[in-house]
């Protein structure tokens, strides 16, 4: 059983390999064949020697060498991957903090919805983008405006999510636990929180996934690191193998964080009618 589930596994990761192999070769042949600029659309090969480069840490080696390591080597890869996962996660843990408590409240009572929701639905539009000026004027330049703005983008995902998955859950078991003398906590603790678990896992996912998109922007604006600032610093002076190397590596970590999140998920879940087999 298991090495069938395995085969299986490797099965579906080279079927999803085929087409980015397909579209890396189109790729190099076009780049190979000259139609393209390079400074415009540089060669697979150009983007990888360009990423290793951006990865790899400065050495003696490298300085006293006069081929691409004299010049291409920088080593910013890592300080940069730190510092933009930095932000996401603190961003993130304080907006989905403060959104889940108060998306519990809200759904799960009726007062506090009919108290906050219109001011959540005139604020959940506005992207975290337009908060950009506001944030350095009040938080300057640096880690900080970029956290809010990244809290921003987290908050409201977890917070209609989590309303929705309280306020969504089966009349059928809220009667029971009533009819078997539940109290309100008890209710609330062991009923509709449990119930809503899938719903706000759902939003934490999405929260994650648009806290990376922001710390991107955020980072071209506020602060002076991180793999946003990077492809900024990249498009100023034309670098367009580093500018696709460190897009590469916001895809690489944004696939590790989201794998990591769903195997959570399917984790927490295992009692869910939804993932039995």
């Amino acid at each position: 059983m298991a090495s069938a589930n395995l085969r299986t596994r490797w099965r579906q990761i080279g079927s999803g390999l085929i087409v980015p192999i397909g579209l890396i070769t189109v790729w190099q042949i076009v780049a190979t064949m000259g139609w393209t600029n390079e400074h415009v659309l540089p060669s697979p090969w150009a983007v990888v020697l360009r990423w290793v480069a951006y990865l790899l840490p400065q050495t003696p080696y490298a300085e006293a060498t006069n081929g691409w390591l004299a010049w291409a080597v920088s080593g910013e890869l890592l300080v940069d991957a730190m510092g933009s996962m930095y932000r996401v996660v603190v961003g993130f843990l304080i907006g989905a903090g403060l959104a889940l408590p108060l998306g519990l409240m809200m759904g799960a009572s009726p007062r506090v919805y009919a108290w906050l929701n219109p001011l959540a639905q005139v604020l959940r539009p506005i992207p975290p983008i337009a908060y950009i000026p506001l944030a350095i004027l009040w938080f300057g330049l640096g880690n900080p405006p970029a956290i809010f703005l990244i809290a921003i983008g987290a908050f409201f995902p977890v917070l209609i999510n989590t309303i929705s998955g309280v306020r969504q859950v089966d009349s059928i078991y809220i009667r029971a636990a009533r009819n078997l003398g539940a109290s309100q906590s008890t209710l609330f603790l062991r009923v509709m929180l449990p119930a809503a678990v899938p719903y706000i896992l759902s939003g934490v996912r999405i929260g994650i996934g648009t806290a990376f998109i922001v710390v991107i922007v955020s980072e071209m604006i506020a602060v002076n690191n991180g793999l946003g600032f990077r492809i900024l610093e990249a498009r100023e002076y034309f670098w367009s193998d580093k500018i696709i190397a460190g897009m590469i590596t916001i895809g690489m970590l944004g696939l590790a964080i989201d794998t990591a999140v769903n195997k959570l998920n399917n984790y927490l879940l295992r009692w869910h009618r939804g993932l039995e087999h």
